[in-house]
């Protein structure tokens, strides 16, 4: 369910742009909006650092990491999002892609990384009582974590049910999701052995948008 899921929105979601405002042909975007917010300068990682991407989708994010001469690892559950990265990265970065679940590919993984990230990815969508213990383990010490998601909706805030919606004449699939306000995050994240978190809501850029984007970084 959860990999047809996946691949449902994968056909869904907009390719990116071949540049951004910049005229750039890679870039990093923490936000659910274009040319907006901090970009990889969070993750502190450059020139022969091993990153590791949780629902790394078409690659956009990844890709940019991998021009920073890091070893870019990306992990997503969806084949069609896999195969749309491979086709529009192939030719410009090299990417280790893995379809896998990410909760199992770090249960597996034997290798450590100097950062783990997810951009409204595998972290929003995987109970943190199990990935995060996951992540810690796989993180080598002083490693970042750092992840973005929307901020909860008031007073709706653990596991939630998160949907993605399919033609007129079919139900919509039903994923689960983890919602909780940034103080509620450090908390959890130093339960699990993370220190130096930082959680806070990024606004919105100018204009009728009105939700903004948590954005999450901690230190293993």
């Amino acid at each position: 369910m959860t990999e047809t899921a996946w691949d449902t929105y994968a056909q869904q979601k907009p390719q990116r742009r071949p540049v951004n405002a910049a005229g750039e042909l890679t870039w990093f975007n923490w936000t659910q909006y274009p040319d907006h917010g901090p970009g990889a300068e969070i993750l502190g990682t450059g020139h022969g650092s091993s990153v590791l991407e949780l629902g790394c989708g078409k690659g956009g994010n990844l890709a940019h990491i991998a021009t920073l001469g890091a070893r870019a690892v990306g992990v997503d559950l969806s084949p069609a999002q896999l195969r749309a990265a491979d086709a529009r990265w192939a030719d410009t970065v090299e990417l280790e892609l893995h379809q896998a679940d990410a909760l199992d590919f770090l249960t597996r993984c034997t290798d450590t990384f100097d950062a783990v990230f997810s951009v409204f990815g595998a972290v929003w969508f995987t109970d943190p009582a199990r990935l995060l213990p996951a992540i810690h383990e796989r993180l080598r010490p002083g490693g970042v974590l750092a992840f973005s998601q929307r901020p909860p909706v008031g007073g709706c805030y653990g596991c939630q049910a998160s949907y993605i919606t399919r033609s007129e004449e079919e139900d919509p699939l039903v994923v689960k999701r983890w919602d909780y306000e940034p103080p509620r995050w450090t908390q959890i994240l130093r339960e699990y052995g993370f220190t130096e978190a930082t959680a806070r809501v990024l606004p919105a850029p100018p204009g009728p948008r009105k939700i903004g984007t948590l954005l999450v970084r901690t230190t293993a």
